[in-house]
């Protein structure tokens, strides 16, 4: 696995979350709960990324 590649999808799903989280009265009521799931989907993937990618490194 290319490291640049997941370390790129990890820091634009930490920040999309954050956004999110910064952002949630601007954004109109009915796409509040995509969004939300769509970045939760994104941190979780990007967590267990990072986790595999140490679990990874010591082989």
């Amino acid at each position: 696995m290319d490291s640049s590649n997941l370390l790129i999808f990890i820091i634009c799903a930490f920040a999309l979350g954050v956004v999110l989280i910064l952002t949630k009265n601007s954004i109109p009521p009915k796409l509040r709960r995509g969004y939300a799931i769509a970045a939760l989907v994104m941190v979780v993937i990007a967590f267990f990324l990072l986790v595999y990618s140490f679990y990874n490194m010591g082989r």
